[in-house]
């Protein structure tokens, strides 16, 4: 989960929150529009849109090459495992921070 103030824009929400998988058992199917920012570590991350209704389905991190991230809501499945971690809590909207109860959590402010 990451509360850091470009993934807010990104989502149109209060967070972002990714899946990680290994990138040997992903299968990615499809177009895409490809984004490139540059995170705070100075390393780019590669977002991938669905080309018809926008929407955020994964992204690449440059730093964990073998891993791609999804997007939650890509799944649409309310049971889905809670997140583990929660970074840019600094940015978070306050009312989101009970949720993050039990998580580990990384106060970082740059973003």
């Amino acid at each position: 989960m990451c509360h850091c103030l470009a993934c807010q824009r990104r989502t149109g929400s209060a967070f972002g929150v990714q899946a990680r998988f290994p990138r040997d058992r992903a299968k990615v199917e499809g177009r895409s529009t490809v984004y490139i920012r540059v995170g705070d570590s100075g390393n780019p991350i590669t977002f991938h849109f669905c080309p018809v209704c926008g929407s955020t389905v994964y992204w690449e991190l440059k730093q964990l090459p073998d891993f791609i991230a999804v997007a939650l809501g890509a799944f649409a499945d309310p049971n889905f495992a809670p997140p583990k971690i929660s970074v840019y809590e600094a940015r978070a909207h306050r009312w989101v921070l009970p949720a993050t109860a039990g998580i580990e959590q990384h106060l970082a402010d740059r973003n």
